[in-house]
């Protein structure tokens, strides 16, 4: 697909065309013109290359599946809006699993054979202790991190208060860290 061949065609024509004939040849033309730009944003936030370039393509993913299910106005600040929410939930989602690896400190410039084991087994252990959380801890969490909801759409999901949402996460974050650094300590 070149790229020129559609420089006459507004973002908001491609757009309608779109939505008219549910056709995701129009959304690849809509979101080749951005890929610069996303690429840009996700590179300002997770300052790292291949991230970014991940974070694209799931930008991309995103927007093809939220496309389908409402009608967008301004496509490229609301583009811009996708990317910059994908990358901070990117860094948030760092979070827990840093707080959680931080006791094993390796130089940043060793390289490990094992090292991608240990992520794996950090997983495990993060996903095997979920489930030992109560259920409103649980599913706060998991919404949370995992589905990447807010706190707004939590609430309304679960019937929690905001207050109650905020609490249920930051409770959920603190007892998985102690159980998955429990369980560390017993499998070392």
């Amino acid at each position: 697909m070149n790229q020129g061949d559609f420089e006459h065609i507004s973002d908001n024509e491609l757009l309608e065309n779109f939505y008219a004939e549910r056709d995701n040849y129009w959304l690849g033309i809509l979101l080749q013109r951005y890929t610069l730009l996303l690429l840009g944003t996700c590179m300002k936030y997770l300052k790292n290359e291949e991230a970014a370039k991940d974070a694209v393509q799931q930008v991309f993913l995103k927007a093809i599946t939220e496309l389908q299910k409402y009608k967008v106005v301004y496509f490229k600040s609301w583009l811009y809006m996708v990317a910059k929410n994908h990358c901070l939930m990117q860094l948030r989602n760092r979070n827990i699993f840093i707080e959680v690896e931080q006791e094993k400190y390796v130089e940043p410039n060793e390289i490990h054979n094992d090292e991608m084991r240990d992520k794996e087994k950090s997983l495990s252990l993060i996903e095997s202790s979920l489930d030992e959380l109560n259920e409103e801890q649980k599913s706060c969490v998991i919404l949370f991190y995992l589905q990447k909801k807010s706190y707004n759409e939590i609430a309304a999901h679960t019937g929690y208060s905001v207050l109650q949402v905020k609490s249920h996460i930051q409770n959920g974050k603190r007892n998985l860290k102690i159980l998955v650094e429990k369980k560390m300590k017993n499998n070392s």
